[in-house]
């Protein structure tokens, strides 16, 4: 007879001895009628693997409505913000401020804009 005939049927015990032993005591604790302490520990470990998917998904979305990408008003260079914050052009240095998705010069009220126009006298 050859020995590797019963190798095949052998287990690497100390691989499947951890989930053994949580096995056991699972079944341990349902047949002492602590089956609830299963099932609370089952619901724990199952929340801590979902709020962080859960969380990182809503990020992402959040950040996909959030994010506005707009010309500068003033140099018509394309920049990007969040929604509700102001940001900087980093073409000509203005301060814009994002809403509702548009990029708008943050001035006070009442001011008027100038656009210069150089004229040559004959």
């Amino acid at each position: 007879m050859n020995n590797n005939s019963t190798n095949v049927f052998q287990f690497n015990l100390p691989r499947f001895q951890s989930w053994l032993a949580i096995v056991a005591v699972c079944l341990l604790l349902g047949s002492v009628g602590l089956g609830w302490v299963v099932k609370s520990a089952l619901i724990v470990v199952g929340l801590a693997i979902a709020t962080p998917v859960i969380g990182f998904l809503g990020f992402f979305w959040w950040l996909r409505r959030s994010i506005v990408q707009a010309q500068c008003p003033v140099c018509s260079y394309q920049l990007q913000g969040i929604d509700g914050n102001e940001i900087q052009c980093s073409n000509c240095g203005e301060v814009l401020k994002v809403e509702r998705g548009q990029l708008l010069r943050d001035t006070p009220p009442d001011t008027i804009d100038v656009v210069a126009v150089e004229v040559i006298s004959e």
